[in-house]
């Protein structure tokens, strides 16, 4: 298959970056800018809030999971929580724009 997006998906199912709880951290990230919001942060604070809590997230993930353990390899356990973030921090950031 030739299509561009294809190929992106491929490699990033590949690489660990999509899995089936991707769509949990989305959902975890736009929960919690909404009660940032609630909470009447600024649109910054709504972010960041979001932003620290993915690292805690991801740092208690570590201490629980391991990472070669979990997902095979450094290499995909990075991989896997660089997207967490970005996916999660991305989703609140569209909420305040």
């Amino acid at each position: 298959m030739n299509n561009p997006i294809a190929k992106l998906v491929a490699w990033q199912v590949r690489t660990g970056q999509l899995d089936i709880w991707t769509s949990y951290h989305i959902a975890a990230g736009a929960f919690l800018c909404k009660i940032f919001q609630w909470l009447n942060w600024s649109d910054f604070w709504c972010v960041f809030g979001v932003f620290i809590v993915g690292v805690l997230w991801e740092v208690f993930e570590w201490l629980v999971e391991g990472d070669e353990e979990t997902y095979g390899s450094k290499e995909k356990w990075a991989y896997n929580t660089g997207s967490d973030l970005i996916v999660e921090t991305a989703m609140a950031w569209w909420m305040v724009i």
